[in-house]
């Protein structure tokens, strides 16, 4: 009897224990992530979204989530998949939270996933490779091999246009990315890809000889995918964030850190930089690696520099009597302990001591940004690098960001801002031409090296590399 009545006991306590879940209030999205601290988002290795570069992860999805984390107050953990399709099911299935994967906004994706709103406008392109026949519309497609990624929208979008074009035909590849399809056009692979305009002004300074022939979409926009559901906590946690970085600026400024150096890139002179990268650069890469090592940069990085200081002509001289492979003054040469400006060996061992030095001088500031500014003032001057700090504070920017400061700096010869500051006149828009130009030469001698020597990689290529996440 005591038996049954401490089993009745047992039952009505689970029963009881069972009624109070019940009718305790369950935890939306949002609230679960905030409790788990932790921020589960799907995207893909690509130049326009995630990949590790050699301050460590970047990228202009992986900074966004990064920002959307920070304003959140949890972690990220990254799930990298490169399959669209993959990226989809997984989103839907829950296993992630967010897509952050440079998706287009498309009808098809609507009917089974949640857009927030967009961060980014590109245009769907037909590329083809330059010194062949290009084509001039969808029908002159069917003349060649196309080949785009699968279950992309570019899919969708041909899908459509074979409508009226009924001789459309191409090939969807899953295994690989858009950057190896546009690869794949500049080595006479394939003949034709589509392509998102973002990537392509990307990586048209790596394929000089891809070029776009025309349009296939009007402009569509690029935003973050969530899944469905009557929870829509999270989903509008993001509207708000979204909101607020369009606001303030700072969606804009992160779009000009990884696009604004593009915008006046001559990729006419890509093909002379890479046949240089063949020619000159094997007689002083050595001489590039052993001084990088010394002082802990990248080589990539200082070879990027003597390129836009000599195009690597231990010759050169500058109108200004600046001369040698590092393009040094007199005065520079004399306090580096340097006998002969035109000796390569000297020069880019005195230029890699005094770019180290302008990198120490800006310890106040985090990488990439540090780099940037050390390179401003090597071309420009350090004062002068700082009055345009200096400036940009007064006009409500962030001294300590680069695209903010870059603005600035031809303020530099306006009359009204020079005359309060400390080193006064100065050519301003100079340096921002030249920080943009080794950025290039930087980005794509690192894809070249990358390319050639995967396995082999020199240890002061990582030397300002970060863990990766």
């Amino acid at each position: 009897m005591r038996k049954r009545f401490l089993s009745i006991i047992v039952v009505a306590v689970a029963a009881l224990v069972v009624l109070l879940n019940a009718c305790a209030p369950q935890r939306n999205l949002l609230e679960q992530v905030y409790a788990s601290g932790e921020l589960r988002v799907l995207t893909r290795n690509a130049p326009t979204t995630y990949f590790i570069g050699p301050h460590g992860p970047t990228g202009p999805e992986y900074e966004l989530i990064q920002a959307f984390a920070r304003h959140l107050g949890v972690k990220v953990k990254l799930i990298v998949e490169d399959n669209l399709q993959t990226i989809l099911d997984e989103l839907v299935a829950g296993n992630a939270h967010i897509a952050a994967a440079g998706l287009t906004v498309t009808e098809s994706r609507k009917r089974i996933v949640r857009f927030t709103p967009p961060y980014q406008t590109i245009t769907e392109q037909v590329v083809f490779r330059s010194g062949t026949r290009k084509p001039r519309n969808i029908k002159d497609l069917s003349s060649g091999h196309l080949e785009i990624i699968a279950n992309s929208s570019h899919a969708e979008r041909l899908a459509a246009l074979k409508q009226s074009e009924p001789e459309l035909s191409w090939d969807e590849n899953s295994e690989i990315g858009s950057s190896e399809l546009l690869t794949l056009v500049a080595e006479e692979v394939i003949d034709y890809t589509v392509a998102d305009s973002n990537e392509i002004s990307l990586m048209r300074r790596y394929h000089p000889n891809i070029r776009v022939a025309f349009n296939i979409s009007k402009p569509q926009q690029l935003a973050w995918a969530m899944s469905k559901g009557q929870d829509d906590s999270l989903y509008q946690e993001a509207v708000r964030f979204f909101e607020s970085i369009k606001a303030n600026g700072e969606l804009k400024r992160l779009l000009a850190k990884h696009y604004g150096h593009m915008r006046n890139y001559d990729y006419a002179g890509t093909r002379t930089y890479m046949r240089h990268i063949e020619r000159r650069l094997p007689n002083y890469q050595k001489l590039f690696i052993e001084a990088a090592e010394k002082n802990q940069l990248d080589w990539r990085l200082l070879a990027a520099i003597a390129y836009q200081e000599s195009h690597w002509n231990p010759l050169a001289v500058s109108p200004t009597g600046v001369r040698g492979m590092m393009m040094l003054t007199k005065v520079t040469a004399k306090q580096l302990g340097i006998s002969k400006r035109t000796d390569a060996t000297q020069s880019i061992d005195g230029g890699a001591r005094y770019i180290r030095k302008l990198v120490d001088k800006f310890s106040d500031l985090e990488e990439p940004d540090r780099t940037w500014f050390a390179l401003a003032s090597y071309n420009v001057g350090y004062g002068h690098v700082r009055d345009a700090q200096w400036i940009t504070q007064q006009r409500g920017g962030d001294p300590t960001i680069w695209t903010d400061v870059k603005d600035n700096l031809p303020l530099l010869r306006r009359r009204k801002w020079y005359r309060q500051t400390k080193y006064g006149y100065a050519r301003g828009r100079e340096p921002v031409r030249y920080v943009e130009n080794i950025r290039s030469y930087y980005d794509i001698l690192r894809w070249y090296d990358d390319r050639e020597t995967p396995h082999n990689t020199p240890k002061s290529v990582l030397a300002f590399s970060s863990p990766v996440l």
